[in-house]
């Protein structure tokens, strides 16, 4: 395997190359370094990760699988791409896989994803519900978010992908292309649909409130 410590020795890292030392140092076994990194990326990939299912406990999950992947893989990395890159890379894939797993357990069960989940507590609904005690306007904000997460999940995979990360974690476009490895055509023109998807969801969905 080709270590990222055997790229030229003219490439001096930059801010664009953060983590090289942290990187190199997983490579050659450091598992303090790999900890940094988790520590340093983990709330963005949570972030990616729950705004793609909508549920916490799956975003924790996808987060800790796709750490464990890097893991690794680390070997692998040649730092043709930036770490963090190649690592939302790694997150997008697992939530897209886990969205796959659920898709085919809701059409086999007849279960739809705004179903209550049974606890032992009794259902409860993936969407924490509204306190009486908060005030109206909170109520109101906070129905608005559920809304826009409902849409987003009413998105096929690969749109909710594209439209995660440039409208809510606001990468560029270039970032998504690297990160997903599509050509810019096809990030803008999925993006187009999704965002397209969206208003007319939206459109629906707020128009109920």
């Amino acid at each position: 395997m080709v270590a990222m410590s055997n790229m030229s020795d003219n490439r001096i890292p930059t801010a664009v190359d953060a983590d090289y030392e942290a990187v190199t140092a997983c490579q050659e076994g450091d598992v303090a370094a790999f900890e940094a990194l988790v520590d340093k990326y983990q709330k963005k990939m949570l972030n990616i990760a729950y705004r793609m299912t909508g549920d916490y406990d799956d975003a924790c999950e996808i987060v800790q699988e796709a750490f464990l992947s890097a893991y690794r893989a680390i070997k692998k990395f040649r730092g043709e791409a930036r770490f963090s890159t190649w690592l939302y890379g790694i997150v997008v894939n697992h939530a897209k896989n886990r969205l796959k797993q659920v898709q085919s357990r809701s059409f086999h069960e007849g279960t739809s994803l705004d179903d209550p989940v049974e606890t032992e507590e009794g259902p409860r609904f993936r969407e924490p519900l509204s306190q009486e005690a908060l005030a109206v306007d909170e109520l109101e904000k906070k129905e608005i978010r559920e809304k826009v997460q409902h849409c987003i999940e009413s998105l096929d995979e690969e749109q909710r992908a594209v439209l995660v990360l440039r409208d809510i974690q606001e990468f560029s476009y270039e970032e998504i292309r690297d990160i997903l490895k599509l050509p810019d055509g096809t990030v803008k023109s999925r993006l187009f649909r999704a965002r397209d998807a969206m208003k007319k969801c939206l459109k629906k969905a707020l128009g109920d409130l």
